[in-house]
């Protein structure tokens, strides 16, 4: 690849990243000022792997979380009719569900030990999901996991979230609070005098200001509790990015669709509280953009980027199919997540990989085996990801690069298929001026094989490097991504 075609795709890159997320988000980010929220996104970014939960009483049904209670005539918003056969019949039967919910095996204590041990840096707890149901002892409503309406609110553990934050803070881990600002529950989001036409708020905020309001007072104080009454706080994860002021809806193509009012809850008074509370807080409010969305966050994909993207960003994603427990739910392969986390870091993001508990507080088997065989990998092969940024090298051939803030350690990470042979005609990659002549030789983690480089000039400052292993036993032993360190 010559210096020109390198620039070309480097500016085609470019033009596709601008869209790959949220338009607001590309065009809008605003970096942080405040030096502690400047230093705490650093130390995210080095953590590069976490934890997402959905849970709630939704789990019950094995149903999508909140969207069946929506009125939208989307895929993810429809009901069966076991449930209700009318809209009403079934919106009150799911609000119902808060008073059999009982899971009894809740045991974070095991999460967070299955999470710390696969190598995860922090996690983000589902507070309160759209449908308004708190899994933590909010004074603001008794649509909550500690009503006495509640089973599980004789149990010592029923204060799910401080119970959940504790357990990884235990760990080591970092804690961040997925909060919903839309609430479905509320009567001052979607208030009873109307039916509910969609995910937005039922009533015109401006013909009733005393109403929302009220609203914007409610979710103020849920967000207080869960600042100030749940111990250290790294992450507030807002979801519902519908609720947002109006003068964004020009630049927010996503969104276009679904913003129909004024639904400003004042992010500034929002933000400035939580951060009394904890400061160095990192704000995301998810889609929206400007200075309180302090990383991107897109869902369910990896962003096609080759260069370093502009601004800070997180890909979420489910660990199987679904966000929330769905019976049966097929997971995805330990070497396809492994692949996505080094496709992630490698292309200057961090993974937030979600596990959805069933209605007796466990995970299904499978995420525990799986969450054992990353710890596996990473055990050799994750200094390749922490604490590292995206070098500026091209990803092609599978092959991705990450190096040390310092540059005193180049990566290269080359993905390996199931059963995969190839390894065994060697690895091929390019590598420009900037690491010519600096590194001398390559070490494959796992192994005490030291290799020499070979390069062969294919254009002025641009090399063709490649990597041959004469050992094919210890090819054998490499799995999901095999990791080759430049050393001096």
């Amino acid at each position: 690849m010559t210096n020109q075609q390198i620039s070309m795709k480097k500016i085609f890159v470019y033009i596709l990243l601008l869209f790959s997320c949220s338009v607001t988000a590309q065009q809008h980010y605003i970096a942080p000022t405040d030096s502690l929220v400047i230093k705490k996104l650093s130390q995210w970014q080095d953590w590069k792997f976490g934890l997402l939960m959905h849970w709630g009483t939704y789990s019950q049904w094995g149903v999508v979380e909140s969207w069946s209670i929506c009125p939208e005539d989307e895929g993810w918003t429809q009901r069966d009719s076991i449930h209700g056969k009318t809209y009403n019949e079934y919106k009150k039967n799911y609000e119902a569900l808060q008073t059999t919910f009982n899971p009894v095996n809740f045991n974070p204590d095991k999460w967070a030990a299955a999470a710390q041990d696969a190598g995860m840096k922090y996690v983000v707890f589902t507070t309160k999901h759209h449908d308004g149901f708190c899994m933590f002892d909010t004074k603001q409503t008794d649509y909550k996991i500690t009503s006495t309406k509640t089973p599980f609110s004789t149990n010592k553990k029923s204060n799910v979230a401080k119970e959940v934050f504790n357990a990884f803070r235990k760990q080591g881990m970092a804690t961040g609070a997925y909060f919903s600002k839309p609430d479905w529950h509320t009567n001052n989001y979607w208030w009873p005098y109307f039916p509910p036409k969609d995910r937005n708020v039922n009533y015109d905020p401006k013909k009733y200001p005393q109403r929302w309001n009220a609203f914007k007072e409610f979710t103020y104080n849920q967000i207080k509790e869960l600042m100030s009454e749940y111990g250290k706080m790294d992450i507030l994860w807002l979801d519902g990015g519908w609720v947002r002021p109006k003068y964004t809806i020009d630049t927010a193509i996503d969104w276009q669709r679904t913003i129909k009012d004024e639904q400003d809850i004042d992010m500034p008074k929002i933000a400035a509280m939580a951060r009394k509370y904890q400061p160095g807080l990192l704000v995301v409010d998810r889609s929206v953009g400007y200075e309180y969305e302090n990383y991107v966050t897109p869902e369910q994909q990896v962003p096609s980027s080759i260069f370093p993207f502009p601004y800070p960003w997180e890909t979420c994603m489910t660990m199987a199919n679904s966000w929330s427990y769905v019976p049966h739910d097929k997971y995805k392969s330990t070497n396809e997540l492994i692949h996505t986390l080094v496709k992630v870091v490698g292309s200057g993001g961090n993974l937030l990989l979600n596990v959805g508990p069933d209605p007796n507080g466990e995970w299904d088997t499978a995420a525990y085996t799986r969450l054992r065989e990353i710890g596996e990998w990473m055990k050799i092969n994750g200094e390749a990801i922490y604490n590292t940024t995206q070098a500026d090298l091209p990803i092609y051939n599978a092959v991705y690069f990450t190096q040390k803030k310092d540059t005193s350690a180049v990566y290269i990470l080359k993905l390996i298929k199931e059963n995969d042979q190839s390894l065994m005609n060697g690895v091929m990659f390019e590598i420009t001026d900037l690491y010519k002549n600096k590194f001398k030789h390559i070490q494959i983690l796992g192994t005490k094989i030291i290799l020499p480089i070979k390069r062969y000039q294919v254009d002025k400052g641009v090399f063709n490097m490649k990597i041959e292993i004469n050992d094919g036993n210890a090819i054998k032993e490499l799995r999901h991504a095999a990791v080759f360190k430049l050393i001096k």
